[in-house]
């Protein structure tokens, strides 16, 4: 127990801090008001509802965007019960918001530990690596499972890192669960990237294995970790898989659409060259990671706010400075810079040069090539080696979030520089490493000090191209230069204000480790001081972006969902299955709010992950055919009886039933019922085949869909090839039962037909009439079509992929072995105990 008291004065000191970050709101209970988090309960809560009345789980939701699958809203399978156990208690049970700081640090504690580093020496790890702005920045954004997939990724590691140390067992154990915790927290791209960080590292422990002949050890722990990863894959496998699958679907996936022009920039993955760059670092904004305002701090705030720039500003201009944010960086917006603590990039530095061996090239390689990957389309040529040649790199958007790496490999060469401070302090000596010690004080306090006193030596302009053009169109010729450099005084004011402060902050640093060096101060007080510097530091900047005002009461969250008028008038219409076109904040929220779809289903919608044939029904029809129906429903006075439906043939034929439109001077919500939505299903006249999916969308412009179903020839066979189909008055079909994964239907016609059916096509759907398996066509673009035979008949649709129940029996092998590894590793250590304690006995 003595010899754990260290790591639980550790664990305890990482609990205390991570309260005392959110105090007082985490005592009061009160919550962040996030866009995405309050989004996600909105699309899930169809799903939530059924999993309440019937116990189950649905894999797809009518909720958002017409119909997708729920793979990427919360995804949860029984596999993981146990897994989410084990979580719980690493989590310690701690509250929200809490318990992310404390896995944050805690992983990386753990990582350090296992390198031997000294309990006290990787705490002091783990707060630089947790505190680090990022983090701090992705809280109140919403972006939790990013987070907890970096929290998981140093313990990940640390699992390497005890494999290659000839802990084989327990480096394998861990790095499996910490795989399948990482995993489960849904961010691949966070995974994706830090297998790159692995790649370097094992690279080091190649060539010192190499190096001191020990080449089948090495093998012998790259073989352990390989089927390490493998089960914590499997474990997972009913989420990978699912998410592999659903990929292709969504805008991840290749689209059918032959481009022309800027359009057809798409890679192999399916998105845009330009979507995968367009958040790309500055190549000037990398020196945030030593000045945090370097290029002014956050798109959010305004130079009004800020008291440095304001001390600059002309008071004939004040009403403009509101206007303008302090950032002015490349990325089209932020939340914030990439901080990762002056002196710590001062000790990262001196790292270089008195660390030694294969792992230090490792964390230095591996952070260039973070930063140089993070500046996306300001460095191309790299970049499009990546995307084009790289494999899954394109799958991946915002390239300037892969300065995670530069963030994790930064204080971990840092606390090995310490531990090579505190074991060897002679190292601090100008003539024993004189050019390491004045290369990190140019590269850190010196560059600080020249962006304080003349930040015009980095940056030849102050404000971005677009603010410049705003300013010429709205303000007269003779203001123009004035404007532009009082706007240019204040940007360099905010810029020297905060290089100042690194500047300082490793001045006080350094002078520790002098203090330290001339044997003034101990060792245990100079890492208390560091520490200390250290976090404040980078406690005072992260709040700037996460602080205790953004803090709300529990019942805000409630508020967003609060029932209006509107939504009590539609839900009054017991009809089975309908949707709902929410035009309030059209265009740009109609695609951007999941609030209609707590109530209703939406036809629109938010998700990270949309179905790319959706999204491009949108660009093409959708978005088009609300304009048209907004101005002639405005036109008409809300009476639809005269307005013309030609003009909105694609919302008619997604079942909209209900328009919610503002009025009024405030923009209340108020429904208005559109007559002519098709329903649930309809028998068609003909089915007119085309050649692609160009032809296939352009069609919709021309054909009428309760006439005429247009469809991608491919799917001729599951129609029988039927061109012309069977309609009349007597023709029927309809609803009988709905469930968001299971739909019956009641069909008459006089003739075999061809039915159409408003939901929306997805691979994976089954379908049976009379009990007997039946293929299911797409139709217009997005829906599902079926040749039905004459009669009276009984379709049933349902979604329950088999691959779940075959990935499900994969994942519980996985954790079997698993916990056969736990159980050895247990009896192997009880043995070892019990060995030890009979030699001290004799």
């Amino acid at each position: 127990m003595k010899k754990l008291l260290p790591d639980l004065i550790a664990i305890l000191a990482f609990i205390i801090l991570s309260f005392a970050y959110f105090f007082p709101a985490d005592i009061e209970g009160r919550i962040l008001f996030q866009h995405d988090s309050v989004a996600g309960v909105g699309a899930g809560q169809e799903s939530k509802e059924y999993r309440d009345r019937t116990g189950e789980r649905t894999r797809w939701t009518n909720a958002i965007f017409g119909g997708m699958p729920t793979y990427q809203m919360s995804p949860s399978y029984d596999s993981t019960k146990a897994l989410n156990w084990v979580e719980k208690v690493y989590r310690l049970y701690l509250p929200d918001y809490v318990v992310l700081t404390f896995i944050m640090m805690l992983g990386f504690y753990i990582l350090l530990r296992a390198f031997g580093i000294a309990a006290w020496l990787a705490a002091l790890g783990g707060v630089i690596w947790a505190f680090s702005s990022y983090f701090f920045i992705l809280i109140p954004a919403g972006h939790i499972w990013k987070f907890v997939t970096l929290a998981y990724i140093p313990p990940t590691i640390a699992g390497v890192v005890l494999a290659y140390r000839k802990k084989y067992l327990l480096g394998g154990i861990i790095t499996a669960l910490f795989i399948a915790l990482q995993i489960q927290s849904n961010h691949i791209q966070m995974s994706y990237y830090f297998m790159f960080v692995i790649l370097f590292m094992v690279g080091a422990y190649f060539e010192d294995a190499y190096k001191k002949k020990e080449l089948p050890h090495f093998f012998k722990a790259s073989a352990i970790l390989v089927l390490a990863a493998i089960v914590g894959v499997c474990i997972n496998i009913s989420n990978l898989y699912h998410t592999y699958e659903y990929s292709k679907e969504t805008m991840r996936g290749k689209s059918e659409l032959k481009q022309e022009g800027p359009d057809a920039n798409q890679t192999s993955s399916g998105l845009d060259r330009d979507y995968i760059t367009n958040w790309s670092y500055g190549i000037g904004e990398t020196l945030t990671l030593l000045v945090p305002n370097v290029k002014g701090g956050a798109s959010s705030a305004t130079l009004s706010q800020s008291e440095a720039a304001m001390a600059k500003a002309n008071p004939m201009y004040g009403s403009i400075y509101s206007q303008f944010p302090q950032y002015f960086g490349d990325q089209p917006w932020t939340a914030g810079p990439v901080y990762v603590g002056a002196f710590v990039m001062f000790l990262f530095i001196l790292g270089c040069f008195v660390v030694k061996g294969p792992l230090k090239w490792a964390l230095l390689g591996a952070t260039i090539f973070s930063i140089l990957l993070s500046w996306g389309k300001n460095f191309m040529g790299l970049t499009d080696f990546f995307i084009d040649y790289v494999p899954m790199y394109n799958k991946f958007r915002a390239v300037s979030s892969i300065l995670v790496i530069a963030e994790f490999t930064i204080p971990l060469l840092a606390i090995f520089a310490l531990k090579e401070i505190f074991s060897k302090p002679e190292i601090l000596r100008l003539k024993e490493n004189s050019t390491g010690i004045i290369a990190a004080l140019f590269l850190t306090a010196g560059v600080a000090l020249i962006l304080a006193v003349a930040p015009g030596a980095f940056f030849s302009s102050f404000i971005t191209a677009q603010e410049m053009s705003v300013l010429k169109q709205g303000l007269p010729a003779e203001h123009l230069a004035p404007v532009v450099a009082n706007l240019t005084e204040m940007r360099e004011a905010i810029i020297a204000s905060d290089a100042w402060r690194s500047f300082f902050i490793i001045i006080v640093g350094c002078f520790l480790l002098f203090l330290y060096q001339q044997k003034k101060l101990k060792a245990t007080f100079t890492l208390v001081g560091i520490s200390l510097l250290c976090l404040i530091d980078m406690w005072t900047v992260n709040k700037r972006y996460l602080n205790d005002e953004q803090f709300v009461p529990k019942s805000k969250q409630a508020e967003a969902f609060v029932k209006t008028k509107a939504d009590e008038i539609i839900l009054q219409d017991t009809t089975l299955d309908y949707r709902v076109l929410n035009f309030i904040g059209f265009p740009n929220n109609t695609f951007n709010e999941n609030n209609t779809a707590y109530w209703h289903k939406s036809v629109g919608g938010y998700h990270a992950a949309k179905l790319r044939r959706y999204q491009e029904m949108i660009d093409h029809h959708i978005v088009p055919e609300m304009q048209e129906t907004y101005q002639a429903v405005a036109t008409a006075g809300g009476e639809m009886d005269s307005v013309d439906a030609s003009k909105f043939r694609v919302l008619n034929m997604l079942n909209t039933k209900y328009f919610i439109f503002p009025a009024g001077e405030q923009g209340q919500p108020v429904p208005v019922q559109n007559p002519y939505a098709y329903g649930n299903a309809w028998f068609v006249d003909k089915v007119q085949y085309v050649n692609n999916a160009n032809e296939e969308i352009d069609a919709l412009h021309n054909i009428l869909p309760t006439e005429t179903a247009v469809v991608d020839a491919k799917f001729k066979e599951q129609l029988k090839g039927v061109t012309e189909g069977y309609k009349d008055s007597l023709s029927t079909i309809r609803l009988t039962s709905y469930e968001p994964n299971r739909l019956v239907y009641k069909t008459s016609s006089a003739k075999d037909g061809v039915v159409v059916f408003s939901e929306i096509y997805y691979p994976g759907w089954q379908a049976t009439i009379d009990g007997q398996p039946v293929d299911i066509a797409r139709a217009d673009y997005i829906l599902r079509a079926m040749n039905v035979p004459a009669g009276e008949h009984t379709i049933e649709m349902w979604f329950d992929p088999q691959s779940i129940h075959v990935t499900e029996s994969i994942a519980y092998a996985a954790l079997a072995l698993l916990l056969i590894g736990v159980v050895i590793l247990v009896l192997t250590g009880r043995r070892k105990l019990t060995e030890k304690s009979d030699v001290r006995n004799k």
